[in-house]
């Protein structure tokens, strides 16, 4: 077994307010995984994102990283694409490797290099006013993957997207994960998402927040609409629904 990129050791979070978001969670993130963080809201899923980003700190326990925290080496996509309105596609996927100290020219081809893999390479002049919500998003991922980060961290970048848009960029970030072998750690609050993405769901549930049980989705790659229909993930989305149904009664009681 190779080290763990990332591995929390009974990790708890408590915040200033006295709110216990995680208490005794035990995770570890695998190289090249793609990973789903899957919970009702207030579980904890975003502040495990933040912690292995290193914006927080655990307040108990350990956590520990297998690779640099240099500037470049973690993306983060949030569900807002975040981008500089003046600024045209190309800068804002630039804008990560300017903060490294890579000249405009240098980063030109790797930068329209990322946004031909995101299909975006005809886009690199527009403005995001132009761009639907779909396009803005490929833009936020293709900043976040331009320098090409060995963990990529995605706190539910297509939740306020229509499904038919949903279903199109979740097989293009498989594909991206596959051509760029980047581990990818993922939260969502859709079952059916977590099941198509994911080499490992683990469900959580809340007060505190902590992991109840890792359901392993064993499809093979790639995935695409013949695995959306099949009995095997009709009965992976039924396993993982019902561990979530189950983490919630448990809070209920």
């Amino acid at each position: 077994m190779t080290k763990p990129l990332v591995s929390l050791r009974n990790a708890g979070k408590i915040y200033r307010n006295g709110t216990v978001a995680l208490a005794g969670l035990d995770l570890d993130v695998r190289a090249g995984e793609f990973l789903t963080l899957l919970g009702p809201s207030g579980c904890g899923k975003s502040t495990i994102l933040r912690l292995i980003a290193g914006l927080d700190s655990v307040s108990s326990g350990t956590l520990t990283r297998g690779f640099s925290q240099a500037r470049g080496n973690i993306g983060f996509v949030f569900q807002d694409p975040t981008l500089m309105p003046w600024a045209s596609v190309f800068d804002n996927v630039f804008l990560g490797l300017r903060l490294q100290g890579i000249s405009r020219h240098d980063a030109a081809p790797v930068v329209n290099d990322m946004l031909a893999l995101v299909g975006l390479g005809a886009e690199t002049a527009a403005f995001p006013r132009e761009l639907s919500g779909g396009m803005r998003m490929r833009v936020s991922i293709a900043r976040a993957l331009v320098s090409r980060p060995p963990l990529l961290l995605l706190d539910e970048p297509f939740a306020a997207l229509d499904e038919i848009t949903r279903f199109k960029l979740n097989d293009d970030l498989l594909t991206l994960q596959g051509a760029l072998a980047t581990t990818i750690v993922f939260v969502t609050h859709s079952v059916y998402e977590s099941v198509y993405l994911s080499h490992r769901i683990a469900v959580m549930a809340a007060r505190p927040g902590r992991i109840v049980e890792e359901i392993a989705i064993s499809a093979p790659s790639p995935r695409g609409q013949a695995f959306r229909t099949s009995a095997a993930y009709a009965d992976a989305c039924a396993q993982a629904s019902q561990t979530l149904q189950n983490a919630m009664d448990e809070v209920l009681k």
